[in-house]
């Protein structure tokens, strides 16, 4: 028994990314792929439109006139009502909506695992670990919720996992995929709401990962930290991950004091602390059973999908 899968995502990124992205998930066995380009990128959307399982769009003004709504001023915002839309016209069993930089993993094929869940099942979650800064293909999952959560990350990431209790920069909710035909459904990042009622017939999808490339280097995740600061993931309106009168502190609260106590060497601490693969890191990991290694071969697969784009494996 099999099922169809296939992914939506609103995109903005460097061409090449964009095509590794969509040529993993071709190569992983998705049916059909939705990318909606949140930036003109004519080059990714030639090649994208010349593959037969992609789908294509321009989220230009014509786009957005077309929807007969006014394009929205938050990226998230943007993101979930493409999703929703193409949900209610996906040409798959199952949808799930992702980002361009997490790349499912899976230790069997994923349309297999799909299709064996039962019909009651409506939305099932894959869960996040996040990439460590280095070439090894090294992940860390996140600490485990529990009364020593707080401990087990200190000892992980010293001086900083108190105030990172799962010890993630990035989301730890996951994503979800949604078994496709219902005509009530609405996308947001990491849920859906089918009839007004949240997560309707969630379960969690084992032996997956959602493989999240949330800081590939130092400058990398330098040039998107203001932008996450103000906007995304840091931003100041999210949740502390414990109670602040138990000295719990937003990433928002924790990056902006180390920028003002230190200057970029703060925030250059928190990111060698938290993401660079080194010996010690993974042995810390290990040790509390939190560390992945998950090869990917994303150069392999932009190769053999998209051979004009590819560079030479490193």
């Amino acid at each position: 028994m099999t099922a169809t899968w296939g992914l939506v995502a609103t995109v903005k990124a460097p061409t090449r990314d964009i095509l590794r992205f969509a040529a993993h998930h071709i190569e992983l066995g998705a049916h059909r792929l939705y990318i909606h380009l949140d930036a003109a990128d004519p080059q990714a959307h030639a090649a994208l439109k010349a593959h037969p399982k992609v789908r294509v769009f321009d989220c230009d003004a014509d786009f957005w006139a077309r929807t007969g709504k006014p394009r929205p001023d938050k990226h998230q915002v943007r993101q979930s009502a493409n999703a929703t839309r193409t949900y209610a016209r996906a040409e798959v069993d199952w949808l799930a909506h992702i980002d361009v930089d997490e790349f499912l993993w899976s230790d069997r094929p994923v349309a297999t695992q799909l299709a064996a869940l039962p019909s009651d099942i409506f939305c099932a979650r894959v869960r996040p670990i996040e990439a460590l800064a280095g070439d090894g293909g090294a992940f860390k999952a996140p600490v485990p919720p529990g009364p020593g959560r707080a401990a087990i990350a200190e000892r992980i990431y010293p001086g900083i996992g108190a105030h990172v209790p799962a010890g993630f920069l990035s989301h730890v909710q996951g994503k979800l995929f949604l078994r496709t035909g219902r005509p009530d459904v609405s996308f947001r990042i990491h849920n859906v709401y089918a009839g007004g009622v949240e997560n309707p017939g969630q379960t969690e999808l084992a032996g997956m990962d959602l493989c999240h490339f949330h800081a590939a280097d130092w400058e990398h995740w330098l040039s998107l930290y203001r932008y996450r600061l103000a906007q995304g993931s840091y931003r100041s309106e999210l949740r502390p991950g414990r109670p602040r009168p138990q000295g719990g502190m937003t990433l928002h609260d924790l990056m902006s004091l180390a920028e003002r106590t230190d200057g970029p060497e703060g925030l250059r601490k928190i990111f060698d602390t938290l993401c660079v693969d080194t010996p010690a890191l993974r042995e810390r990991l290990s040790a509390e059973g939190l560390l992945r290694l998950r090869e990917l071969n994303l150069n392999e697969s932009l190769a053999r999908h998209f051979p004009r784009h590819a560079q030479p494996v490193p």
